[in-house]
């Protein structure tokens, strides 16, 4: 997966403390959960606040412009790379050359208020940030074997044969990396991933303001 980096970071931590808020980040591939399962962190966790990434993908039914993602022509995201704009960016290995990226902006908006950011990337962007950003905490989503996982895919209707091969392929090589993150949750039934998640957060929020 391609990715760019910035140059620079964000200059303020935006806490009272001094200390900076914590950047999480939850990752996994297509159709694992964590999109659902970051949504139901922010719920339980509502000191969070989720990083809007920029994408040059076609915006689905379901989503809206500035809430899901900012949804980018190619011309403005190249703009913004040249600006140095983006934390991390990844071309996406499915679609017709498809970008995703996460803006420094929306980390300093987050952090400026004193509030902890979540991120919900690929995964090759999730190593860039845990790179880029001391103290980031990433957490790894996997489904629970091979099975469920191209169930899930299915399911969601939104790609086409050729995207579920592309995607369940990219699973098997990212599930490897596993051990490159801070945490791993299986999410073999949400309840109980989305219990694990709501701890581990809780934790790490609290040990960073110790």
């Amino acid at each position: 997966m391609e990715g760019c980096l910035s140059a620079s970071a964000p200059s303020s931590s935006g806490s009272s403390t001094g200390k900076r808020p914590p950047v999480f980040v939850i990752t996994g591939t297509s159709g694992e959960g964590k999109s659902t399962l970051a949504r139901l962190l922010l719920e339980r966790v509502p000191e969070l606040a989720l990083a809007i990434s920029a994408t040059t993908r076609a915006r689905r039914p379901e989503e809206q412009e500035d809430r899901e993602y900012y949804f980018w022509p190619d011309e403005k995201f190249d703009r913004k790379l040249a600006e140095d704009a983006f934390l991390e960016y990844v071309r996406l290995p499915w679609g017709e050359g498809r970008r995703s990226g996460t803006l420094w902006s929306e980390i300093e908006r987050i952090t400026g208020s004193g509030r902890p950011v979540l991120l919900e990337l690929e995964t090759g962007g999730a190593l860039a940030v845990r790179d880029r950003v001391p103290g980031s905490v990433t957490i790894f989503i996997t489904a629970p074997n091979r099975e469920e996982l191209e169930r899930r895919l299915r399911a969601r209707g939104t790609e086409s044969e050729g995207e579920i091969e592309e995607r369940l392929a990219q699973a098997l090589e990212q599930s490897k990396l596993a051990d490159e993150f801070s945490y791993t949750v299986v999410n073999d039934q949400l309840e109980r991933a989305i219990d694990e998640l709501e701890v581990i957060v809780k934790r790490e929020i609290a040990t960073a303001r110790a």
